[in-house]
């Protein structure tokens, strides 16, 4: 693909150098739709990135566009606060009725505000105060959000340092497979927490990605999973987690953390909840932990109407029929990994794993660097893809669940050579 030298000057004097994603992709984007976006010289990128997971559906998906134009239209209200509104309602009833229900899980519903990293401090704070108790235990190369709370639960040392100040009340621990299997699982947690002189105050709660994915696509195992469940009944811990990347059917079923069996205490979603890719957030969480005082916790902007409007029509058209959209997802996932499984053949020196779940995988290789060259050989071949890891060396494969079989094989095969023409 030839790409002329797009205009980026005003981006460039004007906007603040904390800007990341434009710099991978040095395009000015007008416009998009499903599983492709397009440049305003009329290049076309096939999406494997999808708003970072906030676009699993697609870019401008038809249906859930026409909702939002319908309730625009009629002067359906925008800006609600915690005000009770026929589009909050709406969401409330579907969510309960297509997801809650289904599954038999009773959580509460809480709109903490607009961003995932709302939503991971509104369950922080949760649930220290349910517990009287202030620290919080994560896991090595986690990402839970970059306001401080969250990032006090972040492993990732560059985005921690951003912070400017100490980072307090968060305790790490060994996420699965962190030490290559040699140990065994929670020992070292289990043992910290029997100690008196551990040093390690008892914790409020632990907070977990089933699947990590901005530390590099670590997949935890449905059995260290329950095990972790099991470790904080057992030690009256909450067990919170993290399914804003992952769920809104990431990883197949509709919460990542269903196919290990387990009822977590406090969720957080956000990213796909909205299915249209605006700012939308939940924090879910047993009954018995609703301890709030009204207006305890609050925001503005957490009432978004016109993310309730699609975020039901997402649920509608996509969950009625759950296992319908975990098949395709699992099936979609079995295309991936089994192209991916081709490249790491061809490529078996370079590639030192490759790991995934769902619609979601990552390739880690050996030289650190190679990671984000083939990420930029893939943009000037039109595909967007980008890296994670603690040192970017791992290329992430994220693309919209509603993604076509033949779309899917085109990025496949432009990933594949992208890897050969940066060898």
């Amino acid at each position: 693909m030839t790409i002329t030298q797009p205009d980026l000057s005003v981006f460039e004097t004007l906007e603040s150098e904390v800007r990341s994603y434009c710099r991978g992709w040095p395009t000015v984007f007008d416009r998009a739709q499903g599983s492709r976006m397009y440049d305003e010289d009329g290049h076309e990128y096939l999406d494997f990135f999808a708003g970072a997971g906030s676009l699993n559906y697609g870019h401008n998906n038809p249906v859930l566009k026409r909702a939002l134009i319908d309730y625009i239209e009629r002067d359906g209200v925008t800006h609600g606060l915690d005000m009770s509104t026929t589009a909050k309602r709406a969401f409330l009833e579907t969510f309960q009725n297509v997801i809650l229900r289904p599954r038999d899980l009773p959580y509460k519903v809480m709109f903490p505000g607009p961003t995932g990293t709302n939503a991971v401090e509104s369950a922080l704070k949760l649930a220290r105060k349910v517990k009287g108790r202030e620290s919080i235990v994560s896991f090595t190369n986690a990402f839970h959000g970059m306001s401080l709370g969250s990032l006090a639960v972040t492993g990732n040392a560059f985005k921690r340092a951003g912070a400017g100040i100490p980072l307090v009340h968060g305790t790490p621990m060994p996420f699965d497979n962190y030490l290559d299997g040699r140990t065994p699982d929670f020992i070292w947690f289990e043992r910290l927490l029997e100690d008196s002189g551990s040093g390690l105050n008892t914790p409020a709660a632990v907070i977990v990605e089933t699947v990590q994915g901005e530390g590099g696509i670590n997949v935890a195992r449905a059995e260290w999973l329950r095990q972790l469940a099991d470790v904080c009944e057992r030690w009256d811990m909450l067990l919170i987690v993290d399914d804003i990347q992952m769920g809104c059917g990431r990883t197949g079923a509709f919460f990542s953390f269903e196919e290990a069996g387990i009822t977590p205490d406090i969720v957080t979603v956000s990213k796909s909840i909205s299915g249209y890719g605006m700012p939308m957030s939940l924090c879910l969480f047993k009954p018995e932990l609703d301890v709030w005082e009204p207006g305890e916790h609050n925001g503005t902007f957490r009432g978004n109407n016109p993310a309730f409007v699609t975020a039901a029509a997402a649920l509608e058209t996509y969950w009625t029929d759950g296992p319908a959209m975990e098949k395709q997802t699992r099936a979609r996932g079995e295309q991936i990994e089994q192209a991916l499984a081709s490249i790491v053949d061809e490529n078996r020196a370079a590639i030192k794993e490759w790991r995934g779940r769902g619609m979601v995988w990552g390739v880690e290789f050996h030289d650190k660097d190679r990671a984000g060259a083939v990420a930029k050989r893939a943009f000037e071949l039109g595909l967007l893809i980008e890296t994670s890891g603690p040192e970017s060396e791992v290329v992430k494969l994220l693309p919209a669940l509603t993604i076509t079989p033949d779309e899917l094989d085109e990025g496949l095969r432009t990933l594949a050579r992208a890897v050969r023409e940066t060898a």
